[in-house]
């Protein structure tokens, strides 16, 4: 076969119509042979070709008359020596870190590691078995695309609704999409699945991870896999299980019909992205692709010992954030992923992992300076969870300008305040009002904090309030894995009720929660089935549950078709009033001449909370009041914002409350909107005098908007 030099750049595997470049960065490599095999369930390749360059530590060459679809992987020589960090094996074939397109999964074999297996030297002993038959393959694309007139919809950070979701959970049982679609990108591009998405008003999708990833060898051989996906195996290649052509290549062409069918509905696509970790696991784990392309390059090893990793994940290994070519392999993927395939922005799983120059995490890291002058990845969504398990680890609020948080604060108040503790009142307003004390430093704003209460992690909404411990045995760890501690209330019965009394409580409180949700300043996100009434059983880590303990149940009750109806109502109600879509911090003073500030907060006898009432403990009830003539903002014409003055009252206690509406302007009204109690008959026109009272149920939130009345 005919060799050229070919270019050191780009990196992977490039078609140029006539040839393919392939390019390959390994610094301590001294010898790399490209693998070339002829059929997926080949156990051998039938060319093994030595790359004839060497520039700036990338080894390339060109092959003309390569075309798409070409399998292929490396043999990388070098010495094998984990003592300095050095873990090279010519006999396991590796997988192209930028890889476009999977070729062939993974197949578990020990022949995939490095070391011999139960050797009693462990990883030491190198294994020389031939890892050909079962290591995962790329594969060459054509990145040809008719994109046609797509265009992100752009949605500012202040109007933004986020819908968390699983591309096969979502749609693996839904009965309005064909059989054979479910469970894959064009499922979720289908016309039922929009239209749920467009009916509920979420203005983003969050995918959980589409990378492809690996299922871990423990989990296999229980009959699980790695479901939800932190797994990482390649950060260019969208997974090949979702989708729904027998053509294992097709995943690149159908996740770009799934985006661009999205944003014609007006939906952004936002990826969760693992560049925190990677498949490979600790010292033990398999040689597959980083480990045995350069493993001391790729990955943080212990200083003193270079034997092992550093973990600041909990799965093993963390990567080099601070080699200049990890950076790039991730800052080429992330442009991969908004210039090729249109997405909107990123939540990056494990952020502070990403931050750490040293040991400490450091807010001003490579990382962050490369994201912020980077004129393509700085303008798109970013999104942190700002945390990993090392030392330091937990920065909430310290992420810098140009990022938005996942706020666990806010979702640890909103859960212990209508599980009915204690001292949640202060923390509750802060959290309702945007997290000023997390994000008001540093140049951020109300958006830099995604409010959640439910995610992935952790009990569905349902669960939240019908399980006051997790129930994970189906995962095979003896329930020893997930959290203890989830601030979660069963109502008065552990799982599943026959006592109306019970299951009255639990609707109450569903509607409680997504309310207090969606009526708070900054950005909520939406658990993906929580509007539909999804159960896990208890499982509050269903990581591994690749069946119906995960997907989408879409045969509702008539309790959850009417919980469904009030989650679109309240997602519209926050559309409309601009005051909870604020993207400048509430100031507390008065903001016309009538005295009113723009947030005022309230006993439910109607006057304004004292340092008495907030440090009562027993404090269980409250009134916020938004004043809408408080926005100081105009819209992109330059028109001056205009919407409704708020009152919103909280009850978690017990029993009903007595609230007294504020005072107002002569001639206002107050006009009740929503009742969270599913049993109240609001009269939509029925009109509230100022200073009247109203009974609001226990554990029950109403709102009530501003009128006018006109002269005469």
């Amino acid at each position: 076969m005919r060799i050229l030099p070919g270019t050191p750049y780009p990196l992977g595997a490039t078609w140029d119509g006539m040839g393919v470049n392939f390019a390959l960065f390994s610094e301590n490599a001294t010898k790399v042979e490209l693998c070339l095999f002829d059929h997926p369930e080949a156990t051998q390749e039938n060319h093994r070709l030595g790359l004839p360059e060497y520039t700036d530590q990338v080894w390339h060459g060109y092959f003309p008359g390569i075309r798409p679809g070409q399998l292929y992987g490396y043999r990388v020589h070098g010495p094998y020596e984990p003592e300095r960090g050095h873990r090279f094996n010519p006999a396991k074939v590796l997988f192209d870190p930028y890889a476009k397109a999977i070729g062939r999964r993974t197949r578990w074999h020990e022949s995939l590691y490095g070391y011999r297996l139960g050797a009693p030297a462990e990883d030491l002993s190198k294994d020389e078995r031939d890892s050909a038959p079962y290591a995962p393959l790329a594969a060459v694309v054509d990145p040809s695309f008719t994109w046609g007139d797509d265009c992100p919809p752009r949605t500012p950070w202040p109007k933004t609704i986020i819908y968390e979701a699983h591309v096969k959970g979502m749609t693996a049982l839904h009965p309005e999409v064909p059989e054979r679609l479910r469970g894959t990108y064009a499922a979720l591009a289908s016309d039922p699945l929009i239209r749920h998405l467009q009916e509920l008003g979420i203005t983003a999708v969050e995918l959980m991870p589409i990378h492809h990833r690996l299922d871990e060898r423990r989990l296999v051989d229980m009959g699980l896999s790695n479901y939800w996906g932190y797994n990482t195996l390649s950060y260019f290649a969208a997974d090949n299980r979702y989708t729904a052509c027998p053509d294992e290549l097709a995943a690149d062409r159908e996740f770009k019909m799934m985006v661009r069918a999205l944003h014609a509905a007006g939906i952004e696509v936002i990826l969760d992205v693992v560049y925190n970790h990677t498949a490979e696991g600790n010292r033990l784990g398999p040689t597959l692709s980083f480990r045995g392309i350069d493993n001391a390059a790729y990955y943080r090893l212990v200083p003193r010992d270079l034997r092992s990793y550093m973990d600041f994940t909990g799965c093993g290994n963390t990567l080099n954030m601070m080699h200049p070519r990890v950076l790039q392999l991730i800052m080429d993927s992330l442009r991969y992923w908004v210039l090729e395939m249109h997405v909107d922005g990123f939540r990056f799983d494990l952020a502070s992992a990403l931050a750490r120059e040293l040991h400490e995490v450091d807010r001003l890291g490579a990382f962050f300076d490369i994201i912020h002058q980077d004129p393509v990845i700085s303008q798109v969504k970013l999104i942190a969870e700002p945390w990993d398990l090392g030392e330091g680890g937990y920065q909430v609020g310290n992420f810098p300008v140009l990022w938005t948080e996942w706020n666990n604060k806010f979702r640890d108040t909103v859960r212990r305040f209508w599980s009915g503790d204690s001292g949640q009142i202060s923390d509750l307003a802060t959290r309702l009002s945007g997290s000023s004390d997390l994000y008001s430093s540093g140049g951020r704003r109300p958006q830099a904090s995604i409010n959640f209460v439910t995610v992935h992690d952790g009990f569905t909404l349902k669960d939240l309030v019908s399980y006051n411990n997790k129930h994970n045995e189906v995962n095979g760890e003896g329930n020893r894995d997930g959290h203890d501690d989830n601030l979660s209330w069963n109502c008065g019965v552990e799982g599943p009720s026959e006592d109306p009394r019970v299951e009255g409580l639990r609707l109450v409180q569903r509607r409680n929660i997504l309310a207090t949700l969606l009526l708070s300043v900054g950005v909520p996100m939406i658990s993906g089935g929580d509007e539909l009434g999804r159960t896990q059983g208890g499982n509050n880590n269903a990581y591994c549950q690749d069946n119906e303990t995960s997907w989408y149940r879409w045969d509702l009750s008539p309790t959850d078709r009417e919980f469904l109806r009030l989650a679109r109502q309240l997602v519209q109600l926050r559309k409309k009033e601009p005051i909870l879509q604020r993207r400048r911090f509430f100031t507390g003073r008065s903001v016309n001449e009538s005295g009113k500030k723009d947030i005022m907060w309230l006993a439910p006898d109607g006057h304004e909370m004292g340092d008495q009432e907030w440090r009562n403990p027993e404090a269980r009830a409250l009134a916020v009041r938004m004043d809408a003539s408080a926005i100081d903002e105009v819209d992109v014409h330059g028109n001056k914002v205009a919407g409704d003055t708020l009152l919103i009252l909280f009850n978690a206690h017990p029993r009903g409350l007595s609230f007294r509406l504020p005072s107002e302007a002569p001639r206002a009204l107050w006009q009740v909107i929503l009742d969270t109690n599913p049993y109240a008959r609001l009269e939509r026109r029925r009109l509230w005098k100022p200073a009247s009272t109203y009974q609001l149920r226990g554990r029950t939130i109403g709102v009530f908007r501003l009128l006018h009345r006109s002269a005469g």
